[in-house]
């Protein structure tokens, strides 16, 4: 067994999703791309270690020990901790200091170590202290929303809020959905049209960047799982 795996929605307007799981035998998965930032508590022989992990810009290998277990938070894209810049933390991850046995700290205050069933009063709290903010402006861009600031007021705020740019932010979602077009069946001819890309080769190259695999690869798992 290579991996346990949990994931569940939050009703919480800042929260896109929760997830926990432990590490088996020949855990060594590849993480794709992601735009948003995730808040990760990481448990291993006893120690708990408590990060903040910026967005990846591209696939990434990741291993983890037997036996590790893990609870983490993402964040939806506009929500963002200014006083941990996101913009910094690219393809990268910063550690919190622990307070105590079952506390860390987070801008000099202490918090009790949330679980996967009440984060969201973690967050809660986060909102209520100005800790966690979220800018609208980015918020209504990518619902598609129509908004009366220039571009480069809109790339500043993107940049500021997330990390990227709205251009970057649709390729790793753009990826994304062929990933599902593919795992669904559709065809690869097909699913590039679809997706918007130039031809094959474009979304080869794209989904080998960002996801790690080729269409090739995700539409053979895919076809096993449905005919499974």
């Amino acid at each position: 067994m290579d991996l346990l795996f949990e994931e569940r929605e939050s009703d919480s307007p800042y929260i896109e999703a929760v997830w926990r799981g432990q590490a088996g035998n020949n855990y060594a998965p590849v993480c794709p791309a992601s735009g948003h930032w995730h808040l990760l508590f990481l448990k291993q022989n006893d120690k708990v270690n408590v990060s903040v992990q910026g967005p990846l810009t591209r696939a990434t290998p990741v291993s983890q020990a037997e036996g590790t277990s893990w609870f983490g938070v993402t964040f939806r894209l506009g929500t963002f901790l200014p006083i941990v810049p996101v913009r910094n933390l690219l393809d990268e991850q910063a550690t919190l200091s622990l307070a105590a046995t079952r506390f860390f700290e987070l801008a000099g205050s202490s918090f009790q170590f949330p679980n996967y069933d009440n984060v969201e009063t973690f967050v809660e709290r986060l909102v209520r202290e100005d800790l966690l903010v979220s800018d609208e402006i980015v918020k209504a861009v990518l619902a598609g929303s129509q908004h009366e600031m220039s571009l480069r007021t809109v790339r500043r705020r993107f940049l500021f809020a997330t990390g990227l740019t709205y251009k970057a932010i649709s390729q790793i979602e753009r990826a994304k959905q062929t990933v599902t077009l593919l795992e669904r069946g559709v065809s690869l001819l097909e699913a590039a049209y679809q997706a918007g890309y130039a031809d094959q080769s474009h979304m080869t190259r794209s989904l080998k960047h960002f996801i790690g695999y080729t269409p090739a690869h995700i539409a053979g798992i895919g076809n096993e799982q449905n005919s499974g």
